[in-house]
């Protein structure tokens, strides 16, 4: 057996006896500023915010950081609602609970929940008592 036959030979051997490696996560990130008139229908609300969301792939959990301010009153409620394009309105996919300003927290998220934040059907929204549809809201987008 001369040279090349041996290293193609145990080349062959190596690749067949080790382990399948596993998929290398992938990292998306997300941004919404949040305003008033993205609401629908819109608020004449003055108040602002941004939030920004990272998905790891592999773990399928979603992070978020996010800020507010300028409410006309304390947060009622706030999710993540879906799916939906922008202009439209959809039900609640992950709560989040604002006990902070700024506030930030984590869930895993199921498959289709993935598949709607990747294609840009999702939007947060922060609720009020003087605006339970939602005072502010953005639509969800791939940061660049």
């Amino acid at each position: 057996m001369n040279a090349i036959s041996r290293i193609t030979g145990i080349a062959i051997f190596l690749a067949a006896a080790a382990p399948a490696m596993p998929a290398l996560a992938e990292m998306a990130a997300f941004k919404a500023p949040l305003s008033g008139g993205m609401v629908v229908p819109p608020t004449t609300s003055k108040a602002t915010g941004m939030i920004d969301a990272t998905y790891d792939t592999a773990t399928k959990k979603l992070s978020w950081k996010g800020t507010f301010s300028g409410l006309t009153g304390n947060p009622t409620a706030a999710h993540f609602h879906g799916p939906a394009e922008a202009g439209k309105n959809a039900g609640v996919e992950v709560p989040v609970p604002l006990t902070a300003n700024p506030f930030e927290g984590s869930a895993v998220l199921t498959d289709a929940q993935a598949s709607d934040f990747m294609a840009g059907k999702i939007y947060f929204n922060v609720h009020t008592a003087a605006n339970p549809n939602g005072e502010i809201r953005g639509q969800m987008s791939k940061a660049e």
